[in-house]
């Protein structure tokens, strides 16, 4: 057993999961991938074991737990990340941008660049606020 499977296992049994083989296997993925992932990546790295189902509620219930974030697609699809400080159960705070590479297609979450503060008209109520930006990215220049 190698260390970050030991932190995975801990991770979960902190945000009160059972510690299953396919969480242990889909949470490891996000720590290693080098930007956001889809349901079907995820789908195309784990073992046969793994059925869709189990891929999509898992995705679910780490969301729900505040170990990764969705992050909204140009197509209206979704793809997930890590949350980088604990997010709360039901109560995410990665108020920041995320970056589509438009020759790598690689979502990147950039934490150090703050979704900037929307003013609303009196008796809205914001839930959630999610900026992406298109461009090239890094390693893509």
């Amino acid at each position: 057993i190698t260390i970050m499977n030991e932190e995975i296992r801990e991770l979960l049994k902190q945000s009160h999961m059972s510690v299953t083989d396919s969480r242990v296997q889909i949470l490891d993925m996000f720590y290693h991938a080098p930007g956001a992932l889809a349901h079907a990546d995820i789908e195309k790295k784990t073992s046969d074991k793994i059925d869709r189902v189990t891929i999509y509620r898992t995705l679910q219930t780490f969301e729900e737990k505040g170990i990764i974030h969705t992050i909204p697609t140009a197509d209206n699809s979704v793809k997930y990340a890590l949350c980088k400080e604990m997010c709360q159960q039901g109560h995410h705070h990665d108020n920041h941008v995320h970056f589509v590479c438009n020759q790598c297609s690689k979502t990147i979450c950039l934490d150090d660049v703050l979704i900037p503060e929307v003013k609303l008209p009196k008796g809205f109520q914001p839930h959630q606020s999610n900026m992406v930006v298109n461009g090239v990215c890094s390693n893509c220049k």
